[in-house]
């Protein structure tokens, strides 16, 4: 089949690029990514894929930028589950006066919120894909998307299929996450740049404060590691002095007997010897 993928970025296309090329596909590449931010991340992104698709002999079809367009599908519905996390964390803080900037119940953004925030961002770019695809005579498309353990998977795989059927042109789908390990191995090998997150302006956010929640967490532990250890060295350090002091007392006792003995051995000398 003569398939246009929609790709996110180049560590994400390699399996999914490999595989469908073993089944048998015809595979070209459409970067649809207006959801990307900023825009230098975007041209990273592309540049990388480019580089490795060239390598590959792969053709790279690039969509048009238009974050205004991703912003008024998907961003305000990401905006408005932000708000509600800043909301909740206001809440918190003045309910019992503690900084919730890292609490991770706070933090989080309600999932069905976030799962249609997502879908709308996919929505966008498969749309964009699938009549891409049906104008330029390609037979199906398909998205790398899948490969990441992060992403909605059958939320993927309906607009997938939805976005091909409104064009009249088949949906392949394939759930990749099997292989995300493998790929990441491979970009690594390859030194490809591999961003950390997903893609939008709120997931940098999010991924930055669940980062900044997972640093806090292995603080706290490591702190909590070291009390524990001083309570042990302490308890060590006092079973220690106990150990000491009733030695103490031992060789007191002991030095005294030897004080005792020989007084009576000098004074068994003494009438002995008148």
């Amino acid at each position: 089949m003569k398939l246009l993928l929609h790709a996110c970025c180049g560590p994400c296309s390699l399996e999914p690029v490999r595989l469908l090329q073993a089944a048998g596909h015809d595979i070209a590449i459409y970067y649809a990514n207006s959801n990307i931010a900023p825009r230098e991340e975007y041209a990273h992104r592309l540049a990388t894929l480019e580089d490795w698709a060239k390598s590959e002999g792969i053709p790279v079809i690039e969509g048009p930028y238009d974050p205004a367009t991703w912003e008024e599908a998907a961003g305000r519905i990401g905006d408005a589950a932000l708000a509600d996390v800043q909301a909740a964390r206001r809440e918190t803080q003045s309910a019992t006066g503690e900084d919730a900037s890292l609490r991770a119940d706070v933090l989080s953004v309600d999932p069905a919120r976030r799962e249609a925030r997502c879908r709308a961002c996919y929505r966008l770019r498969l749309e964009e894909t699938a009549r891409v695809a049906a104008e330029r005579g390609f037979d199906g498309i398909g998205t790398t998307l899948s490969v990441s353990p992060y992403q909605y998977t059958q939320v993927i795989e309906q607009e997938v299929r939805r976005a091909a059927k409104r064009e009249g042109i088949e949906g392949v789908f394939e759930d990749f996450r099997p292989y995300y390990d493998e790929a990441t191995r491979r970009s690594r090998a390859l030194e490809m740049y591999r961003q950390n997150y997903c893609g939008c302006r709120i997931s940098d956010e999010e991924a930055a404060a669940e980062r900044a929640e997972r640093k806090a967490q292995r603080a706290a532990a490591k702190q909590a590691e070291r009390a524990e250890h001083a309570a042990e060295i302490a308890a060590a350090e006092a079973e220690l002095k106990q150990h000491r002091a009733a030695r103490a007392a031992y060789d007191k006792k002991q030095a005294r007997k030897r004080a005792i003995l020989k007084s009576l051995r000098e004074q068994a000398k003494q009438e002995v010897s008148e």
